[in-house]
């Protein structure tokens, strides 16, 4: 009898081993639903990065506080001496006044922060973003007997143009009800640091109407603002003390130097920085006309609100196990054609393929406009009860169905649990790997590829 075309394709589509090779090439395939759920997901991920922007640019960003400093301008008087000879030549004793103007950058010899952080969302269409707003008390005292007591010359100081000057990154997001005292006179903030090229952004304190004859000063500062990412200070005294506190379960110490101590628990963090003039690279005090420049600015300690688990995060996470769900119901399939004899269509194996990259899809649509684990149950079941009919049908064994069912509700309960974590996702996401590659060692153990 002559072999027609016929029989001679369901031969070698009868093969164990090509069968195996084309079940491999549609797992690959599938990779490329995979790839443009990827690519969804990071378009909405820009999105969701463009509108925190955005909020930021109208609420505040993060804001770094740099100061107080206390800008000094004085007249230094000094008297020169010279003998010179006249005409006749006689020497005759000439005295000269010299009057110098300076002005002195003094930080100072203490400085207290205490900081209190609510964090709040803020929506714009179906984004949100974390922003916060903060409580400082800040507290300093100055010392400038030294400068009087210098045996140069006398020196004037020049109380008039006297002026405190404070940075900040973001003023514009600083709250009404701002109040300054200097030796426990009320005094009043105006915009602008006054030394733009020292300090570009913050304000300053005139203290035309505070003059003492005092060398020792005590400051004090209550101040609201608004704020994203996070809240920063540079440690500006000869002793630097602050203390941050908030309810954010998921701080994120940053900057050149961490706190000396911290808690974090349910109810938020505590954090406390202690930190000597002697970490930092610029003096405690130095003059507006000196050749050296100093930035104070560059050397900060703080923190950042860090969002350990976002949406999309989570998504891109799930996306990544996409393929080993895929091989790993493809391969039951497998199993059951294997052991009942029947065979799935290469279009049947992709409609499944498909079915687990829509989940993502999915998942991602609902969580938008829910919470994140009741769109993972509605997603999940979805895909589930879907391709537990689907496979009721094709492979026409409820017993099959139902395994299929109880196996792909299980790998969407182990991803869930891996999805949750911070710290052991990859622990937990290698131990589902080797997992899977001892059930498809033990599912293939007795075939025999001819």
């Amino acid at each position: 009898m002559n072999e027609t075309a016929t029989d001679r394709w369901r031969f070698v589509t009868s093969s164990l081993t090509l069968h195996t090779l084309i079940i491999g090439l549609m797992i690959l395939l599938m990779l490329i639903p995979l790839f443009m759920v990827g690519g969804v997901v990071n378009e909405r991920s820009h999105y969701q990065q463009q509108v925190i922007q955005d909020v930021a640019a109208d609420w505040g960003g993060k804001q770094t506080l740099t100061g107080p400093f206390l800008v000094i301008p004085y007249v230094e008087h000094l008297t020169s001496v010279d003998t010179v000879t006249d005409d006749k030549g006689k020497n005759q004793v000439v005295t000269k006044d010299i009057f110098n103007d300076h002005t002195l950058i003094l930080l100072p010899e203490t400085l207290d922060i205490r900081a209190k952080i609510d964090e709040e969302r803020r929506k714009r269409g179906i984004y949100d973003a974390l922003v916060y707003n903060a409580k400082l008390d800040v507290t300093a005292a100055f010392d400038h007997e030294f400068l009087l007591d210098s045996g140069d010359g006398d020196r004037r100081i020049l109380w008039d143009k006297v002026f405190l000057m404070v940075g900040l990154s973001d003023t514009k997001a600083i709250n009404s009800g701002a109040t300054v005292e200097w030796d426990g006179d009320s005094v009043s903030l105006q915009p602008g640091t006054g030394l733009p090229d020292v300090i570009a952004q913050g304000f300053h304190v005139p203290l035309d109407e505070a003059t003492s004859n005092d060398t020792k000063h005590d400051f004090k500062l209550e101040l609201e603002l608004q704020g994203s990412d996070g809240l920063f200070f540079a440690p500006l005294g000869k002793t630097t003390t602050t203390v941050m506190t908030s309810g954010w379960q998921h701080p994120s110490f940053q900057g050149d130097l961490l706190p000396k101590s911290h808690d974090i628990d349910k109810d938020g963090f505590k954090a406390r920085w202690d930190i000597p003039n002697l970490a930092r690279s610029y003096p405690q005090h130095w003059w507006l006309e000196d050749k050296a420049k100093y930035d104070p600015g560059y050397f900060t300690a703080g923190v950042s609100l860090y969002e350990p688990v976002s949406l999309y995060s989570q998504v891109e996470r799930a996306v990544k196990y996409g393929i080993l769900f895929i091989a790993l119901t493809f391969l039951t399939f497998f199993a059951f054609e294997i052991a009942s004899g029947a065979r799935l269509h290469i279009l049947q194996y992709g409609l499944i393929g498909f079915a687990l990259a829509l989940f993502y899809l999915i998942l991602m649509a609902l969580a938008e406009h829910l919470p994140f684990r009741e769109s993972y149950i509605a997603a999940a079941s979805s895909v589930v009860i879907m391709i537990w009919i689907y496979a009721w049908a094709v492979l026409r064994s409820f017993w099959k169905g139902l395994f299929i069912l109880l196996m792909l509700g299980g790998l969407y309960y182990l991803l869930f649990m891996i999805l949750q974590m911070e710290d052991y996702a990859l622990l937990a996401g290698t131990g589902l790997l080797v997992f899977a590659t001892l059930m498809m060692m033990f599912v293939t153990r007795n075939s025999r590829f001819s």
